[in-house]
């Protein structure tokens, strides 16, 4: 489920349809570490989530801060302009090396084929 917490997200969905990720709206993770309110959401959502047997994904992770921030909130996956804009499929296993030279600068990868 997209954008979860937002527009027409429901609860009830969870039990209607047979879903295997909720996507955390970014509204939620840009104010995680300003906001207290905005971490119980967080905190709540990857906790439900996982009780249910689902990934949880943090959208709009910009900063170190929140990544460590929705990652210690329990949630399993994340996306945003820290890793990368988005690129075209061409170009993911360039970016997929940029993202692990900037997360591990200490792993050199080898070229991905």
């Amino acid at each position: 489920m997209d954008d979860f917490g937002t527009g027409y997200s429901s609860l009830s969905y969870l039990r209607r349809f047979p879903f295997d990720r909720i996507k955390i709206d970014q509204s939620f993770v840009r104010d995680i570490c300003t906001k207290q309110d905005s971490g119980a959401i967080v905190r709540a959502v990857a906790g439900l989530s996982n009780e249910l047997g689902m990934a949880t994904t943090a959208e709009g992770v910009e900063t170190m801060a929140q990544l460590e921030a929705v990652t210690m909130a329990g949630c399993t996956e994340v996306q945003g302009y820290l890793f990368s804009p988005a690129v075209p499929a061409a170009g993911v296993a360039d970016m997929l090396r940029a993202v692990e030279a900037t997360l591990n600068p200490q792993h050199v990868s080898e070229p991905v084929s």
